[in-house]
């Protein structure tokens, strides 16, 4: 946040920027208080929701000149980051071109299979060029000139190449319960996971959490994999997850645990569902279960 005219703080930060991916955000405040101008990287970098912080707090006016702001419609590189939504690595080439399509009216499809509804940020109708679309099939029916996606599903490459302008976001959407031998390594349940993943066509970058027993809060190999990738680790009492209902209950985990359960039970009680996309697969010294959270 710069006190000064917007031309001196132009001159002062040309020779420092580099690209949209990496310059700051920067706000500029004029002498007298009245404006709090976002002026540089006001998606990415934040500073169009900084700028309205300055300006609640001193009593200025907030200025924000990003089109997708000022016409109330979809701002393409940040839909759904306050939930922690990315985009797909393979998309970031289409942000350009699907978010000229968003503000220049063009027809733009909205496909969400997964992932939090309430990402819409205005307080006015959507457009008239966005339309949402039950299923990615029908997008494609619809030709449109640029497509969203929000799915945890690795889509096939028949439905990527016909979706031009594509951009796939990647909700936390995945909940993962583990269960596993003392001293599991990291490396052997990462494997586990991604293999399952893959087999079920899910993204890695849609995983939220891993899901375990209390006896496990402690397990390296689970602490590990949860810090390489950001995922919440979350634990529950013998007694929490014996209240959720189980397909394959089990006498053996229950005298070594006190729980009939470990991976399927915790991955229900996390996403509040009953049906898993899979319920519970054993390989090696580790137990797996998927879900997939409403």
């Amino acid at each position: 946040i710069l006190f000064i005219s917007l031309g001196a703080v132009v001159r002062m930060i040309a020779p420092l920027l580099k690209d949209k991916k990496t310059d700051p955000g920067v706000v500029v405040v004029d002498d007298q208080g009245q404006f709090a101008i976002s002026m540089l990287s006001g998606h990415l970098g934040g500073a169009n929701e900084l700028a309205r912080e300055v300006a609640n707090l001193t009593g200025a006016q907030a200025v924000v000149t990003t089109a997708s702001d000022v016409q109330k419609t979809i701002p393409v590189d940040l839909l759904g980051q306050r939930f922690g939504w990315m985009w797909d690595e393979e998309s970031e080439g289409n942000l350009t071109p699907a978010s000229a399509a968003v503000v220049n009216g063009e027809k733009v499809a909205i496909v969400q299979e997964s992932g939090e509804k309430d990402w819409w940020m205005h307080d006015t109708p959507m457009p008239a060029n966005l339309t949402m679309y039950k299923s990615v099939g029908h997008a494609i029916e619809s030709n449109p000139h640029s497509a969203l996606v929000i799915t945890h599903r690795i889509l096939s490459e028949e439905e990527k190449d016909s979706l031009p302008n594509l951009v796939v976001y990647r909700p936390k959407s995945i909940i993962l319960g583990v269960g596993c031998n003392r001293g599991t390594e990291a490396e052997e349940i990462e494997m586990v996971i991604k293999e399952t993943l893959e087999e079920l066509g899910f993204s890695l970058d849609s995983v939220k959490a891993i899901g375990t027993i209390d006896l496990k809060k402690d397990e390296e190999g689970l602490l590990q994999v949860c810090n390489k990738y950001g995922w919440k680790f979350v634990y529950y009492k013998p007694e929490e997850l014996n209240e959720i209902p189980i397909e394959e209950p089990s006498d053996v985990v229950y005298r070594y645990t006190g729980a009939y359960g470990v991976s399927e039970p915790a991955c229900k009680k996390y996403a509040g569902i009953e049906k898993l996309a899979v319920t519970k697969k054993k390989s090696g010294n580790v137990t797996l279960s998927v879900g997939i959270i409403p």
